[in-house]
């Protein structure tokens, strides 16, 4: 019988079985959170509304603080919870959890009115632990549902759902701000404060819907991964048994200095990329650019950023995945140089392109290039310290930002100081021995195989990473 080239398609961009594309619909998911809540509208509200009361800029820095807070939260949690993965068989259940937090949360923003900052920054924080807590798993996941030569592809599938999803989200939210009639909502002078607030506040509503319905999939279609059998041993131990198994994640990580190395390197030029995303609604606030135009923006960059974030999947497999997300940080660079001479929406619009050009895909190859690199069932507590990078670059990034603000009453010098996290960044990616990392996972996950159930403690059998440099 012929094949319908549906299938052989899909299979191409990712998405050929109905498990990865239950683990990408997540991504649809959690990215309105990303992009309605965290970047697009809630920025602009906390600004406008509910730090309306504030300076300009001490509403940006205190938005910048509760980035931070929520963000060290989950770096805290994210080594142990990692490691309690993998000897009980919870990725799922974690996930889930989170998921329900982070939702809750942007539910709970519909509360938010003028002069409410101190609630909005505590239900920043909330939002925060929830979305990146639920990644800690869900990145987790990606060496278990995809094979090793669709890792590249499947983690850019998962991006570039999420900017479509989010982007669809986004404009209908978009259309109710910027028309409030479209719901019978009074607009302009005939409506109370509350009225003219309601259209984002509802906004934060339907993310938390929206959240809610696209990981079901996952939950219904993606199966727990089998722990490895001598975690299995000690899964009873609960959280002791995570703390014992996190220190020797330290060893095995020394064991694998190239997964190591990447971590490091990830850790230092995703602080560029998270300020970049974070703060870039907020900062043209400040600068003076409409609701309609920063919002506009962001939502080109969902819908732009779906076709790139499949090209640098391809690109990815003609150049290699770490020659690829080098190409972006050097785009990333340019955008952080020309955004201190932003002036005006056309400016804006300009640096948002170019953002939708390299976000999706150097975030989708950081982290497939990171899973090619550690061994499968040790995928929790090592994507448990990859989301320290992660948390620990979003922490650093906005906190940095919030600090030049403090001493120069601007955002225009916080924004160029990211040139240095992506240069020092590119820098130690430059040195990650990819193959080298790779055939030490795979011995690894042999090892692990043939040793007997209560073997050695994990992390006692891993074979010797590839050379360093």
């Amino acid at each position: 019988m012929a094949t319908s080239p549906s299938p052989g398609l899909l299979a191409r961009l990712g998405l050929g079985r109905p498990e990865l594309r239950a683990w990408a619909l997540y991504d649809c998911g959690n990215s309105a959170a990303v992009t309605s809540v965290l970047t697009a509208i809630l920025p602009i509200y906390f600004a406008r509304v509910a730090a309306a009361d504030l300076a300009p800029a001490q509403a940006t820095q205190r938005f910048a603080l509760a980035t931070t807070a929520g963000l060290a939260v989950v770096a805290l949690l994210a080594p142990v919870l990692g490691a309690l993965a993998d000897l009980r068989p919870m990725k799922i259940r974690l996930l889930a959890a989170f998921a329900a937090l982070g939702a809750v949360g942007c539910a709970a923003l519909f509360l938010v009115e003028r002069g409410d900052w101190l609630l909005a920054a505590a239900l920043l924080v909330v939002v925060n632990v929830g979305l990146n807590g639920s990644f800690v798993f869900y990145d987790a996941l990606l060496p278990h549902v995809a094979r090793e030569g669709e890792l590249d592809r499947v983690s850019a599938a998962g991006y570039a759902v999420g900017y479509l999803g989010g982007g669809v989200l986004l404009a209908a939210q978009l259309a109710v701000i910027l028309r409030p009639g479209l719901l019978g909502i009074p607009a302009g002078e005939a409506a109370t404060p509350s009225e003219a607030t309601l259209p984002s506040r509802l906004a934060f509503v339907s993310v938390a819907i929206w959240w809610a319905a696209f990981t079901t999939p996952l939950l219904r279609r993606v199966r727990e991964p089998a722990i490895a059998p001598g975690a299995a041993e000690s899964a009873g131990a609960g959280p002791l048994a995570a703390f014992a198994r996190l220190r020797g994640a330290f060893r095995s990580l020394a064991r694998h200095p190239q997964a190591l190395l990447m971590l490091l390197a990830f850790l230092v030029y995703n602080d560029g990329i998270g300020t970049v995303i974070r703060m870039a609604a907020i900062y043209g606030t400040e600068i003076g650019l409409a609701q309609g135009a920063l919002i506009g923006a962001i939502l080109m960059v969902q819908f732009a950023g779906v076709p790139f974030a499949f090209l640098f999947a391809a690109l990815a497999g003609r150049i290699g995945a770490k020659r690829a997300v080098l190409l972006g940080l050097g785009v990333y660079t340019g955008i952080a140089v020309l955004a201190y001479f932003t002036t005006s929406a056309a400016h804006f619009f300009a640096l948002a392109f170019l953002v939708a050009v390299v976000q999706g895909g150097t975030q989708a190859l950081s982290r497939s290039l990171f899973a090619s690199l550690v061994p499968r069932h040790l995928s929790g507590e090592f994507f448990g310290f990859f989301a320290v990078s992660e948390k620990f670059a979003g922490i650093f990034g906005p906190a940095v930002f919030a600090a030049t603000v403090a001493l120069t009453g601007s955002s225009r010098l916080a924004i160029v100081s990211v040139v240095a996290f992506f240069a020092v960044g590119a820098g130690l990616l430059a040195r990650v021995d990819v193959e080298g990392g790779k055939r030490a996972a795979r011995a690894a996950e042999a090892a692990a195989r043939a040793a007997p159930a209560g073997g050695p403690a994990p992390g006692a059998a891993l074979a010797p990473g590839g050379r360093g440099g």
